[in-house]
């Protein structure tokens, strides 16, 4: 017996996932969002972190779609990207990474309500963990906004 995925209600978690997380983002005052758990990311750093691995994730599910069966999907240091001060995790103002990870999700679910049930198993190479399919882009990138929104939840609460 095949089992049957229903891409609609896969495309509304993932729109759910988006937007539990913007509302956390947005909802953030000013006074919190330097506040952290111990050995956590603050508000701030979370939501600069998502905005440059959602864009990340644009770009490989794009990736992922339109190139042959096999190709690259590039990893990066989320760490050194953190750690960077150019990148100004730590003190960056949140307004422009909170409209791109808006955009970029926003985007992304179009791509998302086009997919065909066979599309799911095309798959690339990613650098980091071996062969990476539409199936486990989606599964990973609608959890990643529940795993940072939990996160920042708990740093303006200063608990671990």
């Amino acid at each position: 017996m095949t089992s049957h995925v229903d891409l609609k209600e896969i495309a509304a978690a993932y729109e759910a996932a988006s937007q539990y997380f913007l509302n956390l983002a947005r909802g953030i005052t000013p006074d919190l969002l330097d506040v952290h758990a111990e050995n956590e990311w603050s508000a701030r750093q979370c939501i600069h972190h998502m905005a440059d691995s959602e864009a990340q994730s644009y770009a490989r599910l794009r990736r992922l779609v339109a190139e042959p069966e096999g190709s690259i999907i590039q990893g990066y240091d989320e760490a050194a990207w953190a750690n960077e001060p150019k990148l100004a995790y730590a003190d960056g103002a949140v307004e422009n990474s909170i409209a791109v990870y808006a955009a970029v999700r926003a985007s992304s679910l179009d791509i998302i309500k086009r997919l065909e049930e066979s599309d799911l198993e095309k798959a690339g190479e990613h650098t980091e963990s071996g062969k990476y399919s539409i199936a486990a882009w989606l599964e990973n990138y609608t959890k990643h906004p529940y795993d940072h929104g939990d996160q920042m939840v708990r740093a303006t609460k200063g608990q671990a």
